[in-house]
């Protein structure tokens, strides 16, 4: 779980992202301070140096891209090959419970 000085530098630097504004830790303390927020020195710092090789609206714009696209793909097939079998299952299964519900007697009978 993310701690509050770091949910602070992260609002931080989207912030900053949004505006177009370097993520710098000068900047990220500047905001800190306006938010009249504390954190520990060293967050900052961290922070602006993780992003400095990343482009921020690009992450957040494929953060649910990455993780969906495999899932899908791998489904597809299973899918295509297995669904008369499963169909087939399934049948089988709801014909068997017919079959319990008329012995002539019911659970709370």
């Amino acid at each position: 779980m993310l701690s509050v000085d770091e949910i602070a530098c992260v609002y931080s630097a989207l912030i900053l992202q949004d505006d177009d504004i370097a993520v710098t830790p000068e900047k990220i303390i500047t905001i800190l301070k306006a938010a009249k927020v504390e954190v520990e020195s060293y967050w900052p710092g961290l922070f602006a140096r993780c992003l400095e090789s990343v482009d921020l609206k690009q992450l957040i714009s494929n953060v649910g891209t990455a993780s969906v696209a495999p899932a899908a793909s791998a489904a597809a097939p299973a899918a295509s090959g297995d669904a008369g079998k499963k169909e087939e299952k399934e049948e089988k299964k709801e014909e068997s419970e017919e079959e319990d519900d008329d012995m002539g007697f019911g659970l709370f009978d």
